[in-house]
This record gives structure tokens, C-alpha cells and sequence, in this order.
């Protein structure tokens, strides 16, 4: 029922693609040009090998769009190797007619539409230190708001099993004891909460998590990892995390919700419910990538989601919808790089 909700404004969305950045992540400007036969288990049999270098959307040792950075950003840029982050993309399959209940990873128009939204448009607010972010056989979108349970839980385990060999592969063979942190966002978030309550239970990677960033969707109060919500802008070892609505504007999902979701003001960097000014905000990026949006939108806490303003930006008198999910990262893209960058070096001073 959440995603149901969710389904039919990304439809609506879509119309009016072209003015918000992450729009374009998850429109579909780029049409499938691979068509599957009718099993749809197809995909399941093509896992990614991460040994290979193609089965990342980001890695260190290729050029790939979460290099870029808006001009503005680029003055004294420089990249730390001492940290890496390891990111989660959101779902990008979409199509309505798509069999498909996994993507094929290899799929290159599929591709195409992660790297040039979710990879440019969020990844690419994490670029000051190593990012690495597998392709995945992600699970179509329908399996968010299906009757079929039972297959959409198939679809999502079929997604988390390449999650998960690709973050045992990147400890293995690219961490080399670094700290790092972890960010996703919607469906990326789906499997970054499940790798936290896998791999970090009891874990000495525990002390080696700067934070996890972990945007996009419901964040239970409690995980089996014990790592909880960050109570300010310096601390390390712990989850940030929100959902943006327009102010006022509580979808039934949430209300029907059996508990508050952990979230944090990603202007505060604490979980109160002050209101923070969108004085505060030091930058937003929409569509045109180069371009900043200083002070576009407020934020508050409010029964377990994020409120903002709406945003006011050249075309944004058509804008009618007041979930803001396809831009939770970009709406606070500027706060995003200041506070790793803070969190960072209060971990090398811990």
C-alpha cells in the first residue's frame, strides 16, 4: 500500500519531468532497448561478477558520473582515499509493460537511466572520498505494492543477494581497513538497513562505519545492529535518515505506520522537531546540474517525516505533488557534502 501511493505520484511525476534532478533518475527518458522472453526468473541466473570492473555504476579505479560535480563545487576539489563510501541506488526499473520481476544488470539502456540520475544526481554528493556502487539486479518497482507477496519477496532477495556479494567483495578486496560510509536511498535503503543488521551485529566493522546515510524510506526505531539515529553533526557510527513531504502533508501509509521512523533534519544534522530556516540550506541541484539552489527549502521534523516548504524554482508553479522522494539527496545536496566532510574528521579525531 505504501508503494501503491508512492507508484501512482511517480506516475504524475513523470509529467512533469525536467525540473527536478532526480526526476530524471527515475523517468523514463531511457527506453528499454533489451526485450526479455516471458520467464521471469531470467534475470536471477545473471548474477553480477564483482571481480569485474563493468559490474560496478561507480568504482574508484574508472571515470563514471559520480566523478562530476556541479561548477560551484569544484573550486579546491580534491578527492580523500582514505575513506571510501559504498552506495545503494534506488530502483530504476520501472517500465510498466517490463516482465521483469529483477533487472538484468548488464542491460544497457537500464544502465544508462541509473548512471545519469541516481548515479549523478546522488551519488555524486558523496565524491569527496572513494565511491562504490554496485549494479544490481534490482527488484521492479511493482514488487513494492504487489499482491504477490511472495514473489516480490523473491524479487527483493534476489536484489539483496547481489548487494550483499558486492559489499562481502568490496571488504575483501578494496576496503583494506579504511572507515567508510554507507548511502542509499529507496530501494537502495531496503538493503542497506538489511546489510546493517547482517554484517554489523557484534561486528568490528562497527568501528570502521563514519555514518550511514540512509534516505528514501521507513527507518525501524529499532535494528538488530543496535546503530541508531545520529543525535547531532559530529557524531560517528550512527544512521541519518529522512523522508521529504511538502509541509502539512502526511500520507496515509505513514499515519498507518505501527511506529515513528527514526529521521533526521539534514539541516540541523539532530533529530528535534525545531524548525530549521532554509537559511540553513546551502544548496540544492535540480535538473541543471551545474546550477546551486541556495536556501530553496526549510525543514522540520514531524511524526516521523520531513517537512518542507515548496520549493521555488523557474517552472515550479506546476508542481502540484507533495511527496518529495525522488529528491530527498538533492534538495539537501550541499548539507549532504558539508556534513560528511564534518563527520569524517570527527572520526580521524575519535
Amino acid at each position: 500500500q505504501i508503494l501503491k501511493h508512492r507508484y501512482m505520484q511517480r506516475i504524475y511525476i513523470l509529467v512533469l519531468a525536467g525540473f527536478l534532478s532526480a526526476v530524471t533518475a527515475c523517468s523514463p527518458k531511457y527506453s528499454r532497448s533489451i526485450q526479455y522472453d516471458q520467464a521471469l526468473d531470467t534475470a536471477t541466473s545473471l548474477a553480477p561478477n564483482y571481480s569485474e570492473i563493468n559490474s560496478w555504476a561507480a568504482h574508484p579505479w574508472k571515470k563514471d558520473l559520480s566523478d562530476s560535480l556541479p561548477a560551484i563545487y569544484k573550486k579546491n576539489y580534491k578527492i580523500d582515499s582514505t575513506v571510501d563510501v559504498f552506495f545503494i541506488h534506488p530502483t530504476t526499473l520501472t517500465a510498466d509493460k517490463s516482465v521483469e520481476w529483477n533487472a538484468n544488470f548488464a542491460d544497457a539502456s537500464l544502465n544508462t537511466k541509473t548512471d545519469y540520475g541516481s548515479i549523478l544526481y546522488q551519488a555524486s554528493a558523496f565524491n569527496e572520498y572513494r565511491v562504490f556502487a554496485p549494479r544490481y539486479r534490482q527488484a521492479h518497482v511493482r514488487s513494492y505494492y504487489t499482491a504477490d507477496t511472495l514473489r516480490a519477496k523473491k524479487a527483493f532477495d534476489t536484489a539483496y543477494a547481489d548487494i550483499k556479494a558486492s559489499f562481502q567483495y568490496y571488504l575483501d578486496h578494496y576496503n583494506n581497513g579504511r572507515p567508510f560510509i554507507l548511502a542509499s536511498h529507496s530501494q537502495g535503503t531496503t538493503h542497506a538497513l538489511r546489510l546493517l543488521n547482517e554484517f554489523f551485529v557484534g561486528n568490528y566493522l562497527k568501528n570502521r562505519l563514519v555514518a550511514a546515510y540512509l534516505t528514501g524510506m521507513y527507518l525501524p526505531p529499532e535494528n538488530a545492529s543496535g546503530i541508531t539515529i545520529c543525535k547531532d553533526s559530529v557524531q560517528t557510527g550512527c544512521i541519518c535518515g529522512w523522508r521529504t513531504f511538502q509541509k502539512g502533508y502526511e500520507p496515509e501509509y505513514v499515519k498507518e505506520e505501527k511506529s515513528s521512523s527514526l529521521i533526521t533534519n539534514p539541516l540541523t544534522w539532530t533529530a528535534s522537531t525545531a524548525y530549521a530556516p532554509a537559511s540553513l540550506n546551502s544548496g540544492s541541484v535540480l535538473k541543471n546540474f551545474d546550477k546551486r539552489y541556495v536556501h530553496l527549502v526549510d525543514a522540520q521534523i514531524r511524526d516521523g517525516v520531513l517537512w518542507i516548504s515548496k520549493p521555488r524554482f523557474p517552472g515550479s508553479f506546476l508542481l502540484k505533488m507533495k511527496n518529495y522522494h525522488i529528491a530527498d539527496i538533492n534538495m539537501f545536496y550541499g548539507n549532504i557534502r558539508e556534513n560528511i566532510h564534518t563527520r569524517v574528521s570527527a572520526f580521524w579525531k575519535r
